[in-house]
């Protein structure tokens, strides 16, 4: 996987072919925990099966099957499996990203995307010529194509606003009046709510609720049931947790999991 840049010598020309990418399929029976990293190529990665949680100096993404995570040059990540793990990644030749997204982003995996990643993880190395510089070809124009999704959870800059956000992530059951939260960051309220607003998109309220939504998604993959979901984020009642999933989801928890199966 070092090998980022494969040199094919064609049978019918003098030049070269460079192929800036280099694919993998990955399957493993227990759960995947990749700790925070960085490297000089780009990495486009997902699962096949189930869900992955990626973390990233300025966001958190829960990514289904349906999905991926482009991750740019230098740009520290984590990542997570829910369960078993077989997925994929591609990784992109830094010379190669310029036109790719410049900062990290989800995208939907379209069918050509798949099959072509499938193809150029067959070549384990190999090199095939031509064909195989016109398949990299079309993996980066998917990249490049694909508009981003919003499967996220920004994170705030400001280090007093990201202590807040921390806190609020490591106990999503709680309430954490802004008041009291503002106090212990150091702020006024006003200023908390306006900045926080400002750095991520989401007033507090609504990222809080962005935030229990990705757990969720979390609990759904590992096999909770629902009802203890419900509680685990700070519900008071079964009925008012499914209304918030559907209202964000567009289905209830029951039919996202049978989706996902």
């Amino acid at each position: 996987m070092s090998a980022l840049f494969m040199t094919i010598d064609t049978l019918n020309q003098p030049t070269s072919v460079l192929v800036p990418l280099y694919a993998v399929l990955i399957s493993q029976p227990q759960e995947r925990l990749t700790p925070a990293h960085c490297h000089a190529s780009g990495q486009l990665f997902g699962a096949v099966q189930g869900l992955l949680s990626i973390g990233a100096e300025t966001a958190q993404w829960v990514v289904p099957a349906s999905h991926c995570v482009w991750m740019p040059p230098h740009h520290s990540h984590s990542l997570r499996s829910h369960g078993p793990f077989a997925g994929w990644s591609v990784y992109v030749a830094e010379a190669a990203c310029d036109r790719l997204p410049a900062a990290p982003c989800v995208l939907r995996v379209s069918d050509l995307l798949r099959v072509a990643v499938v193809r150029a993880a067959s070549w384990n190395g190999q090199v095939q010529g031509e064909r195989q510089a016109r398949v990299a070809g079309v993996i980066l124009d998917e990249i490049a194509a694909a508009p981003p999704e919003a499967l996220g959870l920004p994170l705030p800059s400001d280090p007093r606003l990201l202590r807040v956000a921390r806190a609020v992530l490591d106990d999503l059951a709680g309430e954490h009046a802004v008041e009291g939260l503002a106090a212990w960051a150091g702020l006024s309220p006003r200023t908390l709510v306006r900045r926080f607003t400002a750095e991520t998109g989401f007033n507090f309220s609504a990222w809080r609720q962005r935030a229990r939504i990705l757990r969720a998604l979390e609990l759904l993959a590992a096999g909770q049931a629902v009802t203890s979901i419900a509680l685990d984020l700070g519900y008071g009642n079964m009925s008012a947790f499914i209304a918030m999933f559907k209202r964000v989801m567009g289905v209830t928890p029951g039919k996202y999991r049978e989706g996902q199966e």
